[in-house]
């Protein structure tokens, strides 16, 4: 038999790509590629029966994971053409989770015709370990489990044309050339991890990081001291094997260790495999929304592109290091999904691996500056809505890394000195409204660091995709399957990205950006619900009260013995301010020891006398009106009103009698004398922390219902327990963490309050 391409020839046609049948083993099934591609196996291959590998977690079994890929937006189109009840018999019939994963993956079984193998790391620059671990670990642990079973299945190995590595022209679809060994190397990347976990703690990387948390949250308390030490030596160890994985990939030729792990799992793949079975391996390049099917844009999630593109719509990027008329190789993942099941239907002979390149560059090239300028069209005619800088799109002048790379240098420095400043101003709205200026600069600096160096190596490439055996493998399908077939010729560039997959990915994040506003968006003064299982818990200096314990003393020896004995104080004070400075960086709490025995000598009783008399008109011309609002309104709810102060509770006495509870220090006395010594550790920082939730938990209150209001960074380990967090009048560090966790701020005005806004017994 011949067709129009056999006919004259005297060579007989190809055979046309086949339907898929029997048993198909899928990795990766709840990723991108692979939720496509379980989708095209149940709408377009009804004989094919599915085994998933699939891991359980966040107490899900592997059953539930997969029962609930049904409902994912992959499967809409299908559920609404066959309707919802026979898609959920269909997939029930169908479809079989099987308990596993690549590190662990398993028995699996014994009757598979065809293994389709798309799971992998989706990040292009993780630890070396754990990209070694999971795609060349992974494809060592499924071929090993594959044998073990005696089955004889096609396998389809999934992997990306980019495994070429660091090159200049054609790469063509053949056996990579390299004499990397993927076991060595394996073992290597496992003990790179054990070696730096090692060094991490040595002492002197202990001690650096140590200093820079008490530097930075030691006014927090020791605890969290100790949790920013760890979270660094964490983050420095990741670090560091993020730089062993790029370094030893590029060493080796590969522009990350992604590609690195990629091209040897190809090699253990045709060694553990393909040396004596069928295996056909399927190199996609940069994958992007579908074209046409299911629907024409879906998309699960960012990929490659996307975030390039959505920062330049923002107006976040004012340039890029691209080489302009360079190839970004871009390909719907339709294209992908009907690429890989052709080859699972067109097993090759065993023993002789098949390459396929399913990549756009080599039969209809996307220029780099081509996508630039579509992406700028879209965005010119529909800016995204809401956001600062998208109605300012930059021109791009692709300048070179090493220009870039100086000025994002310089720029970061600017930034970083600009928030140092900012910490050391006094908070005010003004200077709130900087820091979130500047807040955004940061993450735009770090997000274009962070692109440009994700980027570079894909859009200042030179290196072509030959693609003639996907192009043949695609010319096989039958005609009358047109949207099953994957020639790239047919894509309109301009079409595809201003119509379909622009529009796409701004639409997802929207959605995205809804969902972190509804859970997460700034919050107006809150509705207060009538609840006797609240707390509503109030710092008494810089909340309530303007003042602090050094003003508190002031005033107390003012109404003890007059302004004159006022005066000495304060020069006395000042005498010893140095020492009370270093002690309140250190650390809150000694500080408050250390001034308050100043009070050593003071009789108890006068303390009382003077509390009720002077001290208490100074103390409430600094007491702020809108505070004591705020504490009736709670009051009123039902709330249980809590008053705290890391000073003496006798300083408060005069505000006592507005809440149901005052926690506050004592101070020992002998004889009916103040000694100057705590009768117990200065509530502040994690000590706070800790009451609240010892109260809560004697006392039966919701900490996720309740509400607390600090002034301090100190203040962030207990304002963290509650569901309702206000910064009041916020020092600049407070006020940065709660622009970061979207806090309530509120600006508290100062005075107002008389002896007549309190209750009787108070006066």
């Amino acid at each position: 038999m011949t067709n129009a391409a056999g006919a004259g020839t005297g060579t007989p046609a190809p055979e046309p790509v086949g339907r898929i049948s029997g048993h198909v083993l899928l990795t990766g099934g709840t990723g991108f590629v692979g939720q496509a591609v379980l989708e095209r196996l149940l709408v377009s291959h009804p004989d094919a029966r599915v085994s998933m590998l699939v891991r359980g977690k966040a107490g899900q079994s592997a059953e539930d994971r997969v029962r609930k890929l049904l409902s994912k937006p992959v499967f809409k189109p299908w559920r609404e053409a066959v309707g919802r009840d026979e898609a959920a018999r269909v997939f029930a019939e169908r479809v079989t989770a099987v308990e596993g994963s690549l590190d662990a993956v398993g028995d699996l079984p014994a009757d598979l015709d065809v293994v389709i193998h798309s799971a992998s790391t989706v990040s292009f620059d993780p630890p070396i370990d754990e990209a070694f671990a999971t795609n060349t670990g992974g494809a060592r642990n499924l071929y090993t489990a594959i044998r073990a079973t005696g089955a004889d299945p096609h396998v389809v190995h999934v992997s990306t044309c980019y495994v070429g590595g660091i090159r200049k022209g054609v790469l063509p679809e053949a056996r990579l050339t390299h004499d990397a060994d993927w076991r060595v190397e394996s073992d290597a990347a496992a003990a790179a991890r054990q070696r730096v976990e090692l060094r991490s703690r040595e002492p002197g990387v202990l001690k650096g990081l140590l200093s820079a948390a008490r530097l930075q949250h030691g006014k927090e308390g020791p605890q969290a001291v100790a949790r920013a030490a760890e979270e660094a030596r964490i983050a420095w160890v990741k670090q560091r094997l993020v730089a062993a994985g790029r370094a030893r990939a590029q060493s080796l030729g590969w522009t990350d260790v992604y590609t690195l792990t990629k091209a040897l799992a190809e090699r253990a793949a045709e060694e553990l495999w393909g040396a004596e079975h069928r295996l056909s391996v399927v190199r996609p390049s940069v994958i992007e929304s579908a074209l046409a099917h299911p629907s024409p844009g879906w998309i699960d999630g960012f990929k490659v592109a996307d975030p390039l593109i959505l920062a330049f719509g923002k107006g976040q990027l004012p340039d890029f290091p691209g080489v302009p008329d360079s190839v970004l190789d871009v390909i719907p993942v339709d294209f992908v999904v009907n690429a890989i099941l052709a080859a699972a239907a067109t097993p090759p002979p065993a023993g002789a691996p098949r390459y396929l390149h399913v990549a756009s560059g080599a039969s209809n090239p996307l220029p780099f500056h081509s996508m630039y300028g579509n992406v700028r069209e879209y965005f010119t005619a529909n800016p995204i809505p809401d956001t600062a800088g998208a109605d300012r799109l930059p021109i791009w002048r692709f300048p070179g890394d090493r220009r870039l790379e100086r000025s994002l240098t310089r720029l970061e420095r600017v930034v970083g000195a600009a928030n140092t400043a900012l910490d050391r101003l006094p908070s005010s709205a003004r200077t709130r409204g900087w820091q979130k200026t500047m807040g955004k600069r940061e993450r735009d600096l770090a997000s274009l660091r962070t692109l440009s160096d994700l980027y570079r190596a894909y859009v200042g490439t030179e290196v072509i995709f030959d693609d003639a055996n996907a192009r043949a493998l695609s010319a096989r399908v039958a005609a009358d399957r047109p949207d099953e077939a994957f020639d790239v010729t047919r894509i309109d560039w301009r079409d595809y990205l201003q119509r379909v997959h622009v529009p796409a990915v701004t639409q997802l994040m929207r959605v995205f950006q809804r969902g972190r506003s509804s859970a997460a968006a700034p919050q107006t003064a809150p509705d207060l619900p009538e609840r006797t299982d609240v707390l509503a818990v109030f710092d008494l200096e810089g909340v309530l009260v303007d003042s602090n314990i050094v003003q508190q003393l002031l005033w107390v020896r003012q109404a003890a013995s007059g302004d004159g004995a006022a005066l000495a104080e304060a020069a006395a004070i000042l005498t010893r301010l140095p020492a009370y400075l270093a002690a309140e960086h250190r650390d809150r709490g000694e500080f408050i020891r250390t001034f308050l025995r100043r009070y050593a000598g003071t009789s108890a009783s006068g303390l009382e006398r003077a509390v009720r008399g002077r001290y208490t008109d100074a103390l409430l011309a600094h007491t702020s009106a809108d505070a004591l609002e705020r504490v009736r309104q709670h009051r009123a709810a039902g709330h249980r009103t809590v008053l705290l102060t890391g000073s003496i509770g006798v300083l408060a006495e005069p505000l006592a009698h507005l809440f149901d509870e005052v926690v506050a220090g004592t101070m020992h006395e002998e004889h009916g004398t103040l000694t100057g010594y705590l009768g117990a550790p200065p509530l502040v920082d994690e000590a706070r922390a800790a009451w609240l939730q010892r109260a809560a938990q004697r006392g039966g209150y919701d900490l996720a219902a309740s509400y607390a209001y600090g002034d301090s960074v100190a203040d962030l380990p207990w304002l963290s327990l509650v569901g309702t967090a206000t910064a009041v009048n916020p020092d600049a560090r407070l006020a940065r963490q709660a622009l970061k966790r979207r806090w309530r701020i509120v600006e508290w005005r100062r005075g107002g309050v008389n002896r007549d806004d309190l209750p009787v017994a108070a006066r």
